[in-house]
């Protein structure tokens, strides 16, 4: 399968499921596999944890005359199925307000694949979908803004389009699976957009 070919069937859908808590099997991991239920069957799903894939730190050398190397290793894995997703969803919950580390690095290697002249990552990630699935501790929804509002950002600056996020309530292992409301949220929220 060549670089661009995931490219070639755009009628078909592939979700690239980013699991980006610290904790296995966790309560926001639980909440994206009930939504995934609900995919059409023709719809392709490929789920990473990132912590299986792990970075290095980045560096920013956009500015020190340096050029970007192309992705190897993890780093490849991980660009090559992102720019082959129609669909991103980042299965990330809430960790001081904002996204979890791993996610966050991820995030900061996009700098530098777009600044990879063969990977073409800017024209590719325009008009995918991202989406957000969160547990968060506290009922009040709007401390989740600061994750949400993150990833709604990268989605404009990228032209892509900002599907939304769920978003459910819970602490401990399990907290989750007694949250009636987002369970029922979840049977749709792949189904707005």
């Amino acid at each position: 399968m060549g670089p661009h070919s995931a490219e070639q069937n755009p009628e078909v859908r592939r979700f690239l499921f980013l699991l980006a808590s610290a904790r296995l099997n966790g309560n926001t991991e639980w909440l994206a596999r009930i939504a995934a239920t609900t995919l059409p069957a023709s719809t392709e799903t490929r789920w990473i944890r990132l912590s299986d894939m792990p970075l290095a730190p980045f560096r920013d050398i956009r500015h020190d005359g340096s050029m970007y190397p192309a992705p190897q290793g993890h780093e490849q894995a991980l660009a090559d199925a992102t720019v082959a997703a129609t669909d991103l969803v980042f299965v990330a919950p809430l960790y001081w307000y904002s996204v979890p580390a791993s996610a966050k690095l991820y995030l900061d290697y996009w700098s530098g694949w777009m600044r990879v002249e063969s990977l073409e990552f800017k024209r590719r990630m325009k008009d995918k979908r991202l989406w957000t699935i969160t547990v968060i501790s506290d009922a009040e929804d709007a401390l989740a803004d600061p994750l949400i509002g993150t990833l709604r950002q990268t989605a404009n600056y990228l032209q892509m389009k900002w599907c939304g996020a769920l978003i459910g309530h819970g602490n401990r292992p399990g907290d989750v699976e007694r949250d009636k409301p987002v369970i029922e949220m979840a049977a749709t929220f792949f189904h707005q957009k």
